[in-house]
Formats: C-alpha cells, sequence, structure tokens
C-alpha cells in the first residue's frame, strides 16, 4: 500500500471511531431519557439499536486487525492503531451499558431515589465520554489527565446516591411483603443503574487513557 493510502487509512480509522463515538453518546442520551421518562418506545429502539452499534464495532475491530497484519505499523501509528482498538472496546461496552439503562426504565414501577441524583450522574459520565473523544480527536494528553481526576467526583456521586437509595429502603420498609418485595426490586434496579453509569464513566477513563499512550506513549492511566 502506498505510504499516502496508508495515511488515509489512518486517517478514516480515527473519523470512523469518532463516529461510532458519537452513535454510542446519542444511545447513551436515550438509555438516559428511557430512565428519566419510562418511555417503552424509546426503550425498545435502543435495545433494537444495540445491533448496529456492535455491527460497527466488528467492522472497526477488522480494519485494526489488516492495518497489523498488512501495514504492520511501527511507533506513533503503532501507538494509534493499538488505541483505537481497545477504544471501540469501550465504546461497544458503553452501547451495552446504554441497552442495560433501557431495560431498567421497562421494568421500574415507582421513584426509590431522587431522580435529580441519577440525572446528574447520568451528565456527568456522558460528559466525560464526549471529553475522552474530544481528547482523542484533538490527541490532547492534558485533557486525557483532567478526565481521570474528574471521575473521582462521579464516583463521589455514585457513592452518595446509592447510599441514598439505602436509606430510602429503610425509611420505606413496609410489612406487607408483597409490597416490600416490589419495593426491593426497584432498589434494586436503582442501585444498578447508578453502577452502570459509575461504569460509563470508567470506560471514559480508559478511552482518555489510551489516548494518553497513543499521544505521549505514556501509561500513566492505564494502571
Amino acid at each position: 500500500m502506498p505510504r499516502e493510502r496508508y495515511q488515509d487509512s489512518l486517517d478514516e480509522l480515527r473519523s470512523d471511531v469518532l463516529a461510532m463515538g458519537d452513535r454510542v453518546v446519542e444511545r447513551l442520551d436515550e438509555g438516559l431519557e428511557a430512565i428519566e421518562t419510562r418511555d417503552e418506545s424509546l426503550a425498545r429502539d435502543v435495545v433494537d439499536g444495540d445491533a448496529e452499534i456492535n455491527e460497527t464495532y466488528l467492522r472497526l475491530e477488522d480494519r485494526c486487525v489488516d492495518l497489523f497484519a498488512l501495514q504492520q505499523p511501527v511507533a506513533g501509528d503503532l501507538r494509534f492503531v493499538t488505541a483505537s482498538f481497545k477504544i471501540i472496546t469501550d465504546l461497544e461496552r458503553v452501547g451495552d451499558l446504554a441497552v442495560n439503562l433501557a431495560n431498567y426504565s421497562r421494568a421500574a414501577t415507582r421513584t426509590v431515589a431522587p431522580d435529580a441524583e441519577i440525572d446528574a450522574i447520568g451528565e456527568a459520565a456522558r460528559a466525560l465520554l464526549e471529553r475522552s473523544l474530544a481528547a482523542y480527536a484533538a490527541r490532547d494528553a492534558d485533557e486525557c489527565r483532567a478526565i481521570a481526576e474528574a471521575d473521582d467526583e462521579v464516583d463521589a456521586m455514585c457513592q452518595h446516591a446509592s447510599e441514598s437509595v439505602t436509606r430510602d429502603l429503610i425509611a420505606q420498609n413496609d410489612d406487607d411483603s408483597w409490597a416490600a418485595e416490589r419495593l426491593l426490586d426497584d432498589v434494586s434496579r436503582v442501585l444498578l443503574t447508578i453502577r452502570d453509569l459509575e461504569r460509563v464513566a470508567d470506560h471514559a477513563v480508559n478511552i482518555a487513557a489510551r489516548t494518553l499512550y497513543m499521544v505521549e506513549n505514556d501509561p500513566e492511566l492505564l494502571y
């Protein structure tokens, strides 16, 4: 492959990774909206749309493998292809988490925690994901480090929300075993929602870590 065509292939990979990222952010937005509105139709769209994310992931995975096998990239190009390969895995997993959110919204029967807390965590996790994709696009090492620091705030929000849910469960303890079972089911779903939003933020940090390694050959955030 001539050098010009090889560089075009690298540029196309970067563009396609970012396009996948945009689509995953859209799915995450829809999953968060489904949680907020309990919109059955929207939740179903998120679940059905996961196949598109998976197909994109597999296509880009094949592209990376071809670049490894046929071009044998070295130095900066090798780090770029390796980082992109890992980043699409994180994006695919965020897509799966969006499906989880949609499924939780379909199963919920009542609210057991302040919606504002869940909304705030969702917005914070989404913001980190968008920032990580922008850092990848701009090759911004300083922003990668800032994203890792900002994740501590998301972790603290998740811990506080989980404690609130537990207190809510205790406060709403009911002698009616059927009502108590329904309450416990909803508490479990809210805790899973919080956990999955925390994982979205973790995947954003992973993307930042891979980007930092790509840009500066620095594994600082990989551990």
